[in-house]
């Protein structure tokens, strides 16, 4: 069977910007006949992500993150319709995902590395299982649950960085149905804060290349910061920390603003930032999303409940 697919075509370097020409889209094939304990997948849709930006490097800096090789394809989390199996799980029509499917048109996968999906739980929305309901779901439910302390009643403010993006969105809204009293997030243009205030449900939101952001942060939270979903690292971050209060939590979620610079992850903070940061108490730890999968399926339930009952948006 011919089918196209995308793989690595030369690597960015470790400081360098990704550009198109990384990749290439060429013809391949794959067998006619589907072995014993697999399926034939079509593939329907795959998620591109910032953590991929370490996948392009030769050495990823993580101990959990494989390298893309060069003239291989490309992976990551996808999801297919079986149209072909030899699974004793899995049958033809039936929606499966995964988080390494291959970049391509079609593919022949063990069954046993797939998930069978139930649409029905999204509304019928597939897509949603690689976001609001996928792996972005639960790092932004997670993260806040082991890691942002938020009590209900406890009339916190949230700020969230990178608020537009996938998790950011995610995670804001989520903040709020947790228990955050205040929801205030950081974004690239207006056009992306009023979609945050307007159909997400924050508070407010602060574009960070207009304005003094330490003043606007200061006016939008007048009792200071508790709980700060880290994506962008930076400049930004440091801002942030500096209003954040005594014994609050840093989500370090992702640092987008440093994955084209050879540092070390988490990159540290500056002397001055690092000080406020433990005269404070403030909590930094790393999260990483695929130490809680004890709680994976619990957490799906609760943000499948929340998209059936219009409470979340992806």
């Amino acid at each position: 069977m011919i089918i196209q697919r995308v793989v690595l075509n030369s690597r960015p370097g470790k400081n360098g910007v990704p550009v198109a020409e990384n990749f290439l889209l060429e013809q391949s094939t794959i067998a006619d006949t589907v072995p014993a304990g697999h399926v034939l997948v079509k593939t329907l849709y795959l998620s591109v992500d910032p953590y991929m930006r370490c996948r392009m490097n030769e050495d990823t800096g993580s101990d959990y993150l494989q390298p893309w090789q060069l003239s291989e394809v490309a992976d990551g989390g996808g999801i297919g319709v079986v149209e072909e199996s030899k699974h004793h799980n899995l049958a033809k029509g039936d929606f499966v995902t995964s988080f390494t499917w291959p970049w391509q048109t079609a593919a022949i996968l063990h069954g046993d590395s797939l998930q069978k999906l139930v649409p029905q739980l999204v509304n019928g929305r597939l897509s949603y299982f690689l976001g609001a309901a996928g792996i972005t779901g639960l790092t932004a439910l997670l993260g806040i649950r082991e890691k942002g302390h938020v009590a209900a009643g406890a009339n916190q403010t949230m700020v969230v960085s990178g608020a537009a993006g996938a998790c950011g969105s995610l995670a804001g809204q989520i903040g709020r149905l947790e228990g955050c009293s205040r929801v205030v997030g950081i974004a690239g243009t207006d056009e992306k804060c009023s979609i945050l205030v307007q159909e997400m449900g924050f508070d407010a939101a602060i574009n960070y290349k207009k304005g003094d952001v330490a003043k606007q942060l200061r006016e939008l939270c007048p009792g200071g910061v508790d709980v700060y979903f880290d994506n962008v690292g930076g400049d930004i971050s440091d801002t942030v920390i500096s209003q954040m209060n005594q014994n609050s939590h840093i989500i370090l979620c992702g640092q987008i603003s440093q994955y084209n610079k050879d540092v070390p992850y988490p990159p540290p903070l500056p002397p001055d930032i690092e000080k406020i940061q433990q005269e404070r108490n403030i909590t930094r730890e790393r999260f990483l999303v695929l130490n809680y999968m004890d709680k994976q399926e619990a957490s799906v339930l609760q943000l499948c409940q929340w998209i059936q009952e219009g409470k979340l948006k992806d």
